[in-house]
């Protein structure tokens, strides 16, 4: 009513909404107040204006939270050749649209060029940050917890354990146990224990050639015409 639809205020209020909307696990209603602040942006702005950017990546990790991965990727890569451009590629919003790319390859099974991307921001975080601040800041965090998902993914459970229990202690510092991501984040390190478990179980139940491999465990054996005894076979 006072600035009118398309000024910048309002549109930032939009484009905040659609935060809100996507963190309540609305997404077509953050995917409408996206589209609808990126078309006020570009109007207003132009298409390479870093607030009409800041839209194009939300958009860009909402469509690969939604599955739409190659809409996803458009968006993304928009982003950051426009960030790269503007702000620079050690930029803290180029480093986030660096590490939401890593997201999207993981889910897109490129796990290579994923894991290229969120070292990049992460290494990036690193250097403007230094090691102290760096888990205390969200977007780094958010590219620890990425490395986490993409080595389990690559069945390395070692290192996707540490990765997120980083994660898991800066969230817990930075939000507080009871936020929804620390608790997220321990029913991950609950599953990478039940993988670990699952393998234990499956490596104790698969038969030994004795043959081929020889002894390997300990048991009880019987020989006829002698009293039991254990032995190591």
């Amino acid at each position: 009513k006072a600035l009118g639809p398309e000024h910048k205020s309002t549109l930032s209020t939009i484009n905040h909404l659609g935060n809100l909307y996507a963190d309540q696990g609305r997404p077509m209603e953050a995917e409408q107040m996206y589209q609808r602040a990126l078309q006020g942006f570009e109007k207003a702005l132009g298409p390479e204006h870093t607030s009409t950017l800041k839209t194009v990546s939300n958009l860009g990790y909402l469509c690969t939270r939604q599955g739409k991965l190659m809409e996803a990727e458009q968006f993304l890569q928009r982003a950051l050749q426009g960030y790269e451009k503007a702000l620079g590629p050690e930029h803290t919003s180029t480093l986030k649209t660096v590490s939401n790319l890593g997201y999207l390859c993981t889910r897109q099974g490129k796990l290579m060029e994923a894991e290229q991307f969120l070292q990049r921001a992460l290494q990036g975080y690193e250097r403007l940050l230094g090691t102290d601040d760096l888990i205390t800041y969200v977007p780094a965090l958010k590219a620890i917890w990425g490395l986490g998902i993409l080595y389990k993914h690559q069945d390395d459970t070692e290192k996707a354990r540490t990765f997120f229990s980083k994660a898991l202690l800066g969230y817990e510092q930075v939000l507080g146990p009871d936020h929804s991501d620390s608790r997220r984040l321990r029913r991950a390190l609950c599953d990478l224990d039940d993988v670990d478990e699952d393998r234990r179980l499956i490596r104790a139940e698969e038969p030994v050639d004795d043959l081929q491999t020889g002894p390997s465990h300990l048991e009880l054996a019987q020989t006829p015409g002698k009293s039991k005894r254990r032995r190591l076979i």
